[in-house]
């Protein structure tokens, strides 16, 4: 089992930075993809970022490209989304999830984490 714990949500101004972090508990997330997505309110959980085992590899959806960035460090057991330049439109609940063999598709990750929330005030 593993389990994931998310950080670093909160309440932000348009233009502003947040670097959420996802730490993993139990069997960790070594030799895994692991995925962001969001949800807001009314709306379908969306694909935001993805990093496959190595970490060589990252994959981000196009409304959070070049303004978002993923990493991981395995030793920490933690992988950390850089979000840049936010916007109102990038409020929602933020999870991490790890284990997968589609990470654009969050029905096939086999953990998830709670979520934290990420409010972006214009």
């Amino acid at each position: 089992q593993v389990q994931l714990v998310e950080s670093g949500g909160g309440l932000v101004q348009a233009g502003g930075s947040l670097r959420l972090s996802c730490v993993a508990s139990g069997r960790t997330f070594t030799n895994a993809a692991v995925g962001w997505f969001r949800q807001a309110p009314g709306k379908e959980r969306e694909f935001v970022a993805a990093i496959n085992w190595s970490g060589h590899l990252t994959y981000y959806g196009d409304s959070v490209k070049g303004r978002f960035t993923i990493s991981r460090d395995d030793a920490k057991n933690t992988v950390w989304l850089q979000m840049n330049s936010l916007k109102p439109e990038d409020t929602a609940v933020y999870y991490c999830a790890a284990e997968t063999y589609n990470i654009y598709n969050p029905s096939t990750y086999n953990y998830w984490g709670q979520g934290t929330q990420v409010t972006v005030s214009s």
